[in-house]
């Protein structure tokens, strides 16, 4: 098996020209009768040895964790940071291990602001009130943004970005608590504008790559993926949707809502968004269902009505890209992930 990284990585080796992994590309998208773009294709197993590595690593980092807690929670913190750097050396750096990589990364962000945070919790020996838990929140933050960074620089990891990304939505949502904490009964409007600010930044990184051939496209993936929960969650939250009330009127607004969402999913290409708001619609359509008397089987009509479309998207989902992005101004489209593949490969 294949990724586009693989390819990606054999073009710059000189193994295969860039017109050769382009035709190989254009091949396979024949075959499935689709556009690979419009997949999201991303690596995450290379096979069964990224999940026994994971666990063995698993295992160590608990270890690592036990032993360094019994000293300190900073030591245990930069322990903890320290394994999974080095292990990154080997399983990131020279293996290319997906899933692993993925899990160094998140040890090493975490370890780096635990190291951190334990400075700031054990340092005064007592509770801390709400500014200084901001506080801790934002060196902490800032910490593992830098980690981030660090991180990016030497292995090049895709979800990387993503992690530093949302280290600094949290350092300037903790600086905000920290600065005026009257601000925290508003910080679901804070975190929905950190989750419109980090949709914009993966769109950037999309249009980048538009026809999604390089590393680039993998970056936009995990950057959506950490967007979409900030941009549903506070409003369906605000919404009141699992308050209990859920009445004829506000389920058809969580619809229309997850329309809007659809709409927009299609035209960007990706899926994200669909898949955090989906708990909310479900529970709403399920209120409805019962609302109108079905109390047996509300759940059951549920799953049988939201499974059924989605499948149906699923399926003719390029067709319905395609009608969705060729009604939109033609600037915005130029702008948007392309319609089909074109036939040579962009620079990484």
């Amino acid at each position: 098996m294949y990724s586009d990284s693989d390819l990606d990585s054999a073009v710059d080796a000189g193994a295969i020209s860039a017109e050769a992994a382009a035709a190989f590309r254009a091949h396979v998208a024949k075959n499935q009768g689709t556009i690979l773009a419009d997949e999201e294709s991303f690596r995450l197993l290379t096979g069964f040895n990224d999940i026994f590595v994971v666990i063995a690593v698993l295992l160590l980092l608990v270890a690592v964790t036990w032993i360094g807690v019994n000293i300190h929670p900073s030591i245990a913190g930069a322990a903890v940071a320290g394994t999974s750097w080095g292990l990154a050396e080997f399983f990131t750096h020279k293996r290319r291990m997906a899933l692993p990589s993925i899990l160094l990364l998140l040890s090493f962000v975490g370890g780096m602001f635990c190291m951190v945070a334990g400075l700031v919790v054990f340092g005064g020996g007592g509770f801390l009130e709400s500014r200084s838990q901001a506080l801790l929140t934002v060196g902490g933050t800032v910490t593992a943004a830098i980690a981030a960074r660090w991180h990016w620089q030497r292995f090049h990891v895709p979800i990387t970005v993503a992690a530093g990304a949302l280290a600094v939505v949290g350092l300037m949502l903790s600086f905000a608590v920290f600065v005026k904490p009257e601000t925290l009964p508003y910080i679901r409007w804070l975190v929905l504008l950190g989750g419109l600010g980090l949709f914009a930044f993966a769109m950037q990184w999309d249009i980048s790559d538009r026809a999604r051939h390089t590393r680039r496209s993998d970056v936009a993936f995990w950057l959506h993926l950490a967007a979409a929960p900030m941009i549903a969650h506070p409003i369906f939250f605000q919404l009141g949707v699992f308050g209990g009330d859920v009445g004829a009127g506000k389920a058809v607004i969580v619809i229309v809502l997850y329309i809007a969402m659809a709409l927009v999913s299609l035209a960007i290409d990706r899926r994200a968004m669909l898949v955090s708001a989906l708990a909310y619609v479900l529970y709403a359509i399920s209120a409805l269902f019962k609302s109108f008397g079905a109390i047996g089987i509300n759940v059951a009509l549920t799953a049988l009505v939201i499974g059924s479309a989605l499948l149906l998207l699923s399926a003719f989902w390029h067709v319905a890209r395609r009608g969705v992005v060729r009604r939109l101004p033609a600037a915005w489209q130029e702008r948007l992930p392309a319609l089909d593949r074109p036939a040579t490969v962009p620079s990484r």
